[in-house]
């Protein structure tokens, strides 16, 4: 699996970084948001037919996002792990006393000396 782990971390970054390039080499048409929703088109949402630059954005953001999913699948945690479970024990093993009257006996300690 370290492998696997490594190939996808540099296709994430390497994707990561190429798209952050791509957006920003991309002019601005003014057809953001508000030229989806009817502003500037005939089209009722837009132009459907894109230049080469946000054909190159929709290629890198779904090799992003399935990298970071595969990324994500593979450090998953186990199934037999229960966290909160523990969590749950350690805190109940732990807790003898009351927190006041602890910090208590420890001030009246210290006050002695």
């Amino acid at each position: 699996m370290g492998i696997i782990e490594t190939l996808l971390l540099v296709l994430f970054a390497i994707s990561a970084v190429l798209l952050i390039i791509v957006v920003l080499m991309q002019d601005d048409q003014g057809e953001g948001l508000g030229g989806i929703f009817g502003g500037g088109s005939t089209t009722p949402f837009g132009s459907s037919s894109g230049n080469v630059l946000t054909k190159i954005t929709g290629v890198l953001g779904v090799i992003f996002i399935v990298s970071s999913l595969g990324m994500a699948y593979i450090h998953r945690t186990p199934e037999g792990d229960d966290v909160l479970g523990e969590a749950r024990r350690s805190n109940t093993t732990e807790q003898t006393e009351n927190w006041f009257e602890n910090s208590d006996s420890e001030d009246s300690a210290s006050s002695n000396e």
